[in-house]
């Protein structure tokens, strides 16, 4: 088997063409080899950076392609099960974009294909693989901050203007808390290593999509709070409070695109300090961690199982919010 993974893309998404796309060309052990699109003037962008890069007119065809090992979803989230399905049915292991699924048991199906195919198949949960949240984990785990007792976490952006938005709409599994509410609720789970409890919800609906939700739970004996929105200015955060100091994390999401990954902490001495990471890809480690789990069978740092104790959450906060 050879060392490089090629990797094949499913359809031309704009994230996939600015992040995921690089960041395989990028990846150590990562070749970006397939474009899968039936629309040939999308290809030029991804042309741009991988001159060599080769364009099938539909996904059936990527997905029969011999030369093609790891498949990179990017679809509409109500495509992402079938999608991952279909690849892992073909033989390719699979990376796809959150949320995996739009409901906690159809992961369930694919966690079973999984095991069937012997395939690595995961959800593309990109802050696992930033060493800033390896240090909040340190941080919380060896008690710097003494026990931990709130988490917060904000993230808000504003496509209002852009009706035409996959995520403005129910058809294509839009809404913000599908979008964006894997993130605080991922990062708290990923923290405390726990579930929430008493969940409750406020959600603002438009057209049968959410677009602002505030959400209260409990991890332990910490409690949560989270806002979501697509109709307020671009923000995003996440503080963690305890008994004995607290940790505040500015660019918890999209360090080096919103801003620098940097987490300050304050601990009893009153003393505040300061890490940063003003270099790394967080999409490339992901690729590059997911080429060494295929080779190497060692544990992907995000399982599916971790993804449906998100999507889990997600489930009973709209059921909250009924």
């Amino acid at each position: 088997m050879a060392e490089t993974v090629n990797w094949g893309v499913l359809g031309a998404a704009s994230f996939a063409r600015e992040h995921m796309a690089p960041a395989i060309h990028m990846a150590r052990g990562a070749r970006l080899a397939v474009l899968a699109t039936s629309h040939p003037e999308k290809a030029g962008p991804f042309l741009e950076f991988c001159p060599d890069l080769r364009v099938h007119d539909s996904y059936e065809a990527l997905l029969a392609d011999p030369g093609i090992e790891a498949v990179y979803v990017p679809l509409p989230n109500a495509m992402h099960v079938e999608w991952t399905e279909r690849a892992l049915d073909a033989g390719k292991h699979v990376l796809c974009e959150k949320p995996v699924a739009m409901r906690a048991d159809d992961i369930d199906r694919l966690i079973a294909r999984r095991d069937e195919t012997g395939l690595l198949a995961a959800e593309a949960y990109m802050i696992v693989h930033h060493p800033q949240w390896a240090r909040i984990r340190e941080l919380i785990e060896t008690a710097a901050i003494g026990e931990l007792k709130h988490v917060s976490g904000v993230f808000t952006y504003d496509n209002s203007d852009d009706p035409g938005n996959i995520r403005n709409h129910r058809g294509t599994g839009g809404g913000g808390i599908p979008d964006i509410g894997v993130y605080p609720f991922g990062a708290a789970r990923l923290v405390t290593g726990l579930e929430p409890e008493d969940i409750t919800a406020r959600i603002t609906w438009e057209n049968g999509v959410d677009v602002r939700a505030e959400i209260n739970a409990r991890f332990g004996t910490a409690s949560f709070f989270a806002l979501l929105s697509m109709r307020m200015q671009r923000y995003q955060e996440m503080t963690f409070q305890g008994t004995a100091g607290h940790i505040r994390v500015t660019a918890p999401f999209n360090p080096g695109v919103y801003g620098e990954a940097r987490v300050a902490w304050r601990s009893a001495d009153g003393v505040t300090r300061v890490e940063s990471w003003p270099r790394g890809n967080q999409y490339v480690t992901q690729v590059e961690n997911f080429v060494h789990s295929i080779r190497s069978g060692a544990p992907y740092p995000w399982r599916l199982e971790d993804a449906r104790g998100t999507q889990a959450m997600i489930d009973r906060v709209f059921a909250a919010a009924e």
